[in-house]
This record gives structure tokens, sequence and C-alpha cells, in this order.
């Protein structure tokens, strides 16, 4: 049970390990693109290369999904990234119940941006868990944990990249386990936990008042999605990479010509750039064809 492609490494796992996989369920194809065509989900188009039978509700939550579901007779189901919510009578069906690949260390970031808040706030690992659904938003028991470092110049794309691999490793030892009945089950510290709200657009526009650390960060954290961006003379310039400096200045302020900007504290230097529709490009290149003169001020206030 997923949707986006961070769970389709999972799926092609547990395919090849053997398993029989009674049915995959995500969500359904949505308009998408100028056309507006339907367009199916990462999961969707794998299961149907695998030969594997879809099923895509609205929702799980009528009689007739219920009872469609609980009809598979399963001895588990695994969910990653589905984005719908199960309720009681689909969480009990399977035999062993359903399980959940979550990207976090749990009870650290529960909800819906896990990757992207680890990186915001400045978390030196983050990991998988193998969690054993219940009721509440990411609180059922641990089952299978394993960790993953967040480097200095790590993305989100590239964490989101490896904890999908993480993930469909560890959730076939899980299987494995739990249909030998060689996993316990440990409840989760709840007083511990800290909750990964979901991305708005809004977040991407650079607040030049924080620290230059933080801005780089969110810069990392929300790429590829929403992105980071200020506004300069009317176009939107995106910001895709950049590096703290101990420069100084009023924040917004652009100090220099490499471009450096003045933050709340320190200042940030600008190394990869995007005008909108356009290819992204080194802050050299840039700058042949957008000015960014010193001395004035990005800020949006």
């Amino acid at each position: 049970m997923g949707t986006p492609d961070i769970a389709v490494p999972a799926l092609n796992s547990l395919v090849d390990a053997g398993h029989e996989l009674l049915c995959v369920y995500t969500q359904p194809p949505r308009p998408a693109g100028r056309g507006h065509d339907l367009l199916k989900s990462a999961v969707h188009k794998t299961a149907e290369v695998r030969r594997l039978m879809v099923r895509h509700p609205e929702n799980l939550r009528d009689i007739y999904a219920i009872d469609q579901f609980n009809a598979l007779d399963a001895d588990m189901a695994v969910v990653m990234a589905y984005g719908l919510i199960l309720p009681t009578e689909v969480l009990t069906g399977p035999k062993h119940g359903c399980i959940n690949i979550h990207v976090s260390l749990l009870p650290r970031w529960r909800g819906a941006a896990p990757i992207q808040r680890a990186i915001m706030a400045d978390d030196s690992q983050t990991g998988v868990s193998i969690m054993q659904m219940d009721e509440g938003v990411d609180t059922g028991p641990i089952l299978l944990q394993e960790s993953c470092p967040i480097r200095p110049k790590t993305t989100a794309r590239q964490l989101h990249d490896e904890l999908a691999i993480l993930g469909s490793t560890l959730v076939v030892k899980a299987t494995t386990l739990i249909s030998e009945g060689q996993v316990t089950a440990i409840e989760q510290v709840h007083s511990a936990a800290t909750y990964a709200k979901k991305l708005s657009r809004a977040e991407g526009l650079i607040d030049w008042s924080l620290s230059a650390s933080q801005i780089e960060r969110n810069i990392r954290a929300l790429n590829p999605w929403p992105g980071t961006w200020f506004e300069f003379c009317g176009e939107r310039v995106r910001v895709i990479q950049a590096s703290v400096s101990d420069a100084r200045g009023d924040p917004g302020e652009i100090l220099d010509n490499i471009p450096t900007i003045a933050c709340g504290c320190e200042a940030l230097e600008l190394e990869i750039l995007q005008r909108s529709g356009r290819k992204a490009l080194p802050v050299d290149d840039f700058l042949r064809g957008f000015a960014l003169p010193v001395g004035s001020s990005v800020r949006s206030d």
C-alpha cells in the first residue's frame, strides 16, 4: 500500500524476495499537466510492470472497500506513503496486521515531512522505522529501526533516495522476522515525539532575518519541492545551493559580487541559482544574464 516513488523500492524488494503480493493498493490516477490527463502513481505503474493486481479506491472507509480488502485474507499489509487513512477494520484484517515503513527514527518526526524537518532541525542522523500500525499517526510500536547519517550538504532528494533503499532492505528483514515470530514490538516513548508538519509552498520564500545556517539547511530541505527563492526586480530567483559565510550586514543586503547576502546572523554565499522557466546555473554563469548589484536588498518586506 503506497503511492509515490519513495515506496517503489520496497515494492520491488518484496516481490524480489519471493513474497506473494495479493494486491497493490495506491491512490487513484490524478489529473496532471496541461492536458489534465490522468496520471497513475509511481507505485501503480511499477505494479503493472510487475504484473500485480492494483486497486485504487478513493478511500477505505466504505464497507465494500473494507470487505474487498479483508477478502484477500492477507498475512500482512505493508504500507509506505500510501496517503489514505486506514480504518480499524483494515488495520486488524491481516493475520499480522499492517506494518508501516516510516522514514525517521520514531518517535522523532512523526507526520508528513520527516525527511525535510530532520534536515531543517540540523539533525545529525535519521533513519527508517518499521512500525506496527495502530489508529494514531505514526504512534505504533517499533519492530525494527536502522539509522542513516545526514551529511553537511545532503539535500532532501538525496536523503529521500537513501532512505527509500534502506526501507526496502529493512522491510524484507522485518517480514521474515515477523513470519518466524522472531521480532519484539517496542512501545514508543510518546513523550519524546516530535511532529513533522506537512510542507507548504510559502515556506520556500527566504526569510533573510533567519540565521545563514538555518537558511542553508532550508535550501537543502526544500530541494526539490517547493524550492527556496527570493524576489528581485519583479522576478523570482530560486536558490539551489549556497554556503554560510561569516560576513555581516543588514538582512537581505547584497554585500559583494560573489554574491554574498547578509542574514540575521552571518551571511549566505550563493552558489547555484535559477530563474523561472530557465535551467539552474553556477552563480558566475547566472550573473552574466541577471545582475545582483552590491548594496541592493532582496528582502521582501
